[in-house]
């Protein structure tokens, strides 16, 4: 990731300071979980239906499916199709994204074993995953990447996302800080695990050399340290294995949607927990017999015999939690990768149970010939390519986290197979929720890029030219003060700010994140009547893109996203470029906030000047019906003579309207080649109270060429 200084950026400009408070700008609050009261809950149930050779099952409508929770049947209010045969990601960064609602979009969890696998297994199961990202998955699906060691327990490497060079770049490294060589992303979300523009190649030629070497030399030291151990003390390893992945599914049911968790690992002695398979010929097997004949009960080890009572019931809670978190176990079992067992290995049989065991339980499949892996996963990318989406509302729920079972009925024909998450959790406090949960909520929002309005959030972000291959964009991002502080009593205001951008392939190119502080115990009353106003920035290069914003509430959980689409030009043509128009703020009423990202000098000159003059811009203008707005118009290559601006008002459902007066009053000089500055104004005369989109055409009269902008408005009362 290339990042320029930028410490002086805003030292003249935007201290942290109280402006006087104003009327919040207007602005369609858009449908979230929560609707209407707040103990009113949405629930969304994603159902998918199959043949008896595992084909989806098309054409069936609500009245189809009942739904039944806790016993208690629920009316359907609002259902969904998603067939991702249909769908397929254009040019545009959002439409992936804004295709699949994020309860029915596919996730899926690479979970690799290093305590309980071999290296060349592990090395081989590479192979296969990063294969799997790259190749088989849709481009609508999200995956994320997970190790688990006894010695560190579980590790997060690279959240839920659809960056795929990223998923296969912590396949690659399984978070070994050896093999980042010092790039390492201080990504607090795990979206990247460095920095973008390493390793992003994609193919298998990315892969470093020496990668496999130091792969192999960290797991034969944990392969060894694990056969030094006893008996006793490989169920302590059990019992921890258990647990830890219990933890991991229980913070599973934090990401909205079924996870595929895709489980590589050989497995472990599985008679430490289902006891020892009868066997005639087995000679200890005689011994135990014979003593158990006599009553000689106290020469036996009955937990050799029928398994560990104890262990049993840690894996069945460890299994209930991830079927209560609509999470399926998909057991790989990567013995079958190694090139040096033997096919009637006793190890590896035993292994297969335990995985078996664990598949089995949460409904999912053991994957025995993970030679044919893309194969086997292959039937599940297809029984999973419809998904029919209930909804219902609850309004008789405990907030108190609780488990109410789920049952899914329909008239199907025989044979067919339906599958559908067994339960839910009812809401809980954000304040319970596990730092890593809270993550979890953050990445899945931001990789869902889809609206919600517990925050007022509104974003302006226009590319800069500042070099041939990278655009400076500042990012504006607008939060309304009063949303902010519901439910808030606390005098110091902890506020999260998240933003990423990534490119129509779906990589993340760059990102800022920072939580401001505020102490809100003299002024509390500005704040709700206006907000904060945030300007970070991001850099990077041509084409189109998506900047995603997550804003949130650090103690109550309240959260606000906004997308917008970028489309960075390629600044080194010639091809004339005219950027959103600019309304200045004229009316402050913003606690400023300026971003913090090290303590480099800056290179790029504040870019929102005209005639020597610093304003703010407003991210979404609001005029009243008499006011006059002042705007400022910025092109690139636009030849000498003046030319010819148009401007057209539309509705928000994009029809044109009569109303509104714009004048260009200056064309001003920037002592910058080929950069104009336009100082226009705008009155919303002869327009109702509402939302408009503000469309600006500019044509150069030497080349005929015109180019087109617009930025979202409101008119107030």
């Amino acid at each position: 990731m290339h990042l320029m200084p930028r410490a002086a950026l805003f030292t003249s400009l935007l201290p942290l300071l109280l402006l006087a408070p104003g009327a919040s700008s207007a602005q369609d609050e858009p449908a979230g979980e929560f609707e209407g009261a707040e103990d009113v809950v949405e629930v969304r149930v994603p159902v998918n239906v199959v043949d008896d050779d595992g084909n989806p099952v098309r054409g069936l409508t609500a009245s189809d499916f009942t739904v039944r929770d806790e016993g208690e049947e629920r009316e359907i209010t609002d259902f969904e199709v998603v067939d991702l045969k249909t769908i397929r990601p254009g040019s545009s960064p959002s439409r992936a994204e804004n295709a699949i609602p994020p309860a029915a979009r596919r996730h899926f969890l690479l979970l690799f074993d290093l305590s309980f696998s071999t290296p060349g297994s592990i090395i081989r199961a590479q192979e296969a995953a990063r294969e799997f990202v790259l190749n088989e998955l849709h481009p609508t699906d999200l995956a994320a990447v997970m190790a688990f060691s006894h010695q560190q327990g579980a590790q997060l490497l690279v959240t839920f996302t659809p960056d795929r060079a990223q998923l296969a770049r912590a396949i690659d490294t399984l978070g070994l800080p050896s093999l980042l060589a010092g790039r390492h992303s201080p990504d607090p979300l795990r979206f990247l695990i460095e920095a973008p523009d390493v390793g992003a190649g994609g193919g298998a030629a990315g892969r470093e050399a020496g990668i496999e070497e130091v792969i192999r030399d960290r797991l034969t030291v944990l392969e060894r340290t694990m056969g030094r151990m006893e008996k006793a003390y490989e169920r302590g390893k059990v019992s921890a294995w258990a647990s830890g992945l219990e933890g991991i599914a229980k913070i599973l049911a934090s990401v909205e949607g079924r996870k595929q968790v895709v489980y590589f690992s050989e497995g472990f002695d599985g008679s430490l927990v289902l006891g020892r398979a009868a066997d005639p010929l087995n000679e200890q097997a005689k011994m135990d017999q014979f003593y158990l004949e006599r009553g000689q009960y106290w020469m036996v080890d009955t937990d050799d015999i029928y398994g560990n009572s104890a262990l049993q019931g840690e894996v069945r809670e460890m299994m209930q939690a991830f079927r209560r978190s609509d999470a399926v176990v998909q057991a790989v079992d990567i013995s079958g990768l190694r090139a040096d067992y033997m096919p009637a290995d006793e190890g590896r049989q035993r292994g297969q149970e335990v995985l078996f065991y664990l598949a089995d339980g949460t409904g999912g499949s053991l994957l025995e010939n993970s030679n044919d892996f893309e194969h086997q996963l292959g039937r599940i990318l297809k029984s999973s390519s419809v998904t029919y989406l209930l909804t219902f509302r609850a309004d008789d729920l405990e907030r108190d986290g609780s488990y109410r079972k789920l049952e899914v009925k329909a008239d199907l024909p025989r044979g067919t197979q339906i599958s559908h998450r067994a339960g839910y959790h009812t809401p809980r406090p954000f304040e319970e929720l596990h730092p890593l949960e809270k993550s979890l909520l953050a990445a899945d929002s931001i990789a869902a890029a889809a609206p919600r309005g517990d925050i007022e959030v509104s974003v302006l972000a226009p590319p800069f030219r500042t070099g041939k291959e990278l655009a400076y964009v500042p990012v504006i991002i607008e939060m309304d003060g009063g949303d902010l502080l519901v439910g808030h009593e606390e005098e110091q205001l902890p506020v999260e700010i998240y933003t990423y951008v990534t490119d129509d392939e779906g990589r993340m190119r760059d990102f800022f994140t920072q939580v401001v502080g505020l102490d809100v115990s003299g002024g509390r009353d500005s704040l709700e009547k206006g907000g904060i106003k945030y300007y970070g920035h991001l850099e990077i290069g041509a084409g189109a893109h998506l900047v995603r914003v997550l804003v949130r509430n650090a103690e109550t959980g309240r959260t606000g996203v906004a997308s917008m689409e970028v489309d960075v030009p390629g600044f080194d043509s010639e091809e004339p470029v005219v950027l959103p128009p600019f309304f200045f703020e004229e009316d402050p009423r913003w606690i400023l906030v300026r971003e913090n990202r090290g303590s480099q000098g800056d290179s790029v000159v504040y870019p929102f000047t005209v005639n020597g003059e610093i304003y703010v811009p407003s991210a979404r203008p609001s005029l009243p019906p008499g006011d006059e707005g002042r705007l400022c118009l910025v092109a690139y290559n636009l030849g000498e003579e003046d030319p010819e601006v148009e401007t057209t008002i539309r509705s928000a459902s994009g029809e044109p309207v009569e109303g509104g007066s714009f004048e260009v009053v200056e064309r001003t000089a920037t002592g910058i080649s080929g950069m104009d500055k336009f100082l226009a104004r705008f009155q919303p005369r002869g327009l109702d109270p509402g939302g408009y989109v503000l469309e600006v055409a500019v044509t150069d009269p030497a080349t005929g060429i015109q180019r087109r902008s617009s930025v979202p408005i409101d008119v107030l009362n």
